[in-house]
């Protein structure tokens, strides 16, 4: 009787022991999305900080339920009105608060992003999402053209090594 009680508190924590090492590998993969801000309104007066369009407005909430059954820990977004309304109806359906970063330092954050080792959402500008994107991946990318909103750069993260993959969102404004 002794020997069974013992081979079962064994498989008991042998299981729980691979549970362990399951949830720590689990730990170790994380994903980053990187987007640039919707369709900025080039009528606006404020012209330094312009709104989004009706059209940057609806491609947010698409952006949104793209990210629907996604889990993201966190959210980032430069400090601009564009940006942060980008992120809004993601951060609103997730109940979480966005975070602000300066893209002007994209090294730093870069690094901040993979120590963290959360999902995220990164909402930047034309000039910085895909540079972000590729220090994440040790990779040049450059600035890519004012008029391209379409763009999503998937990062995955697995054991500290990211792979990159461009998604093309299917979103035509009306």
């Amino acid at each position: 009787m002794k020997k069974l009680i013992i081979i079962s508190a064994f498989l008991i924590f042998g299981c729980s022991a691979n549970s362990d090492i399951n949830a720590q590998e689990s730990d170790e993969i994380f994903t980053l999305y990187l987007v640039r801000h919707s369709e900025k309104d080039l009528t606006s007066d404020n012209q330094s900080d312009p709104p989004l369009t009706e059209c940057g407005e609806k491609r947010s909430e698409h952006l949104s339920n793209f990210l629907k059954e996604i889990d993201l820990d966190v959210i980032y977004s430069t400090n601009y009105t564009r940006t942060k309304n980008t992120a809004l109806p993601t951060a609103l359906s997730k109940e979480i608060e966005v975070r602000q970063y300066k893209a002007q330092k994209l090294k730093d954050f870069s690094k901040v992003l993979i120590e963290s080792k959360q999902n995220a959402l990164v909402v930047g500008h034309s000039n910085t999402t895909a540079v972000l994107a590729g220090l994440l991946v040790n990779q040049t990318l450059g600035a890519f053209d004012l008029d391209i909103y379409n763009r999503i750069y998937k990062v995955e993260f697995k054991k500290d090594n990211g792979e990159l993959v461009l998604i093309h969102s299917n979103f035509k404004c009306p």
